[in-house]
């Protein structure tokens, strides 16, 4: 059976934050000495947005504004996509591709705990992200249309015919029981 493994264990527990009033210069100062691909936005420790790499080039650098006059709360993405710590991982995964981001923010009680990334995920379960890429390009919610090949999380056989199954990529044998 899979281990159910917290994203608690997994995230980085001091997540860098900006304020919504920084610059956009700031920011990717902020990016660049810390050698990150994404900011969480607070407001007295709440996150109210996120802004990435991404953000910076297709928001400011794609449309020729200067990045010292643009300030962060014009272009982070708002709501913020976010997990509590003890969601599992493998859960964890599923929504960031569904929601096609790299990138999620824990919170509890409101407050910002950490950040998770796809790169935690991938250090701990390579897999797990290709099997949740491949479930979000097939289109389906609850299960893949034809198996995929890999070891079946409840009894570790070998299959080439795995589906999701309460959580889990099943074998035949062990779907449903």
């Amino acid at each position: 059976m899979r281990a159910r493994i917290p994203v608690l264990e997994i995230m980085t527990h001091k997540p860098v934050t900006i304020a919504a009033g920084a610059t956009v210069v700031e920011a990717a100062k902020v990016m660049r000495e810390k050698n990150i691909g994404s900011l969480v936005v607070v407001d007295r420790g709440i996150p109210t947005g996120i802004v990435t790499e991404r953000d910076l080039v297709t928001k400011v650098a794609a449309s020729d504004l200067q990045p010292s006059r643009v300030f962060v709360k014009d272009i982070m993405t708002s709501p913020v996509v976010a997990v509590p710590p003890h969601e599992e991982v493998a859960e964890a995964a599923k929504l960031m591709s569904q929601r096609k981001i790299r990138r999620l923010p824990v919170v509890e009680e409101g407050k910002l705990v950490g950040m998770v990334t796809e790169n935690d995920i991938i250090r701990i379960w390579p897999t797990l992200i290709e099997v949740t890429r491949e479930f979000d390009r097939a289109g389906f919610e609850t299960q893949f249309a034809k198996g995929i090949e890999g070891h079946c999380e409840a009894c570790g056989v070998y299959s080439t015919n795995l589906m999701w199954d309460r959580n889990l990529l099943a074998c035949p044998e062990c779907r449903g029981g």
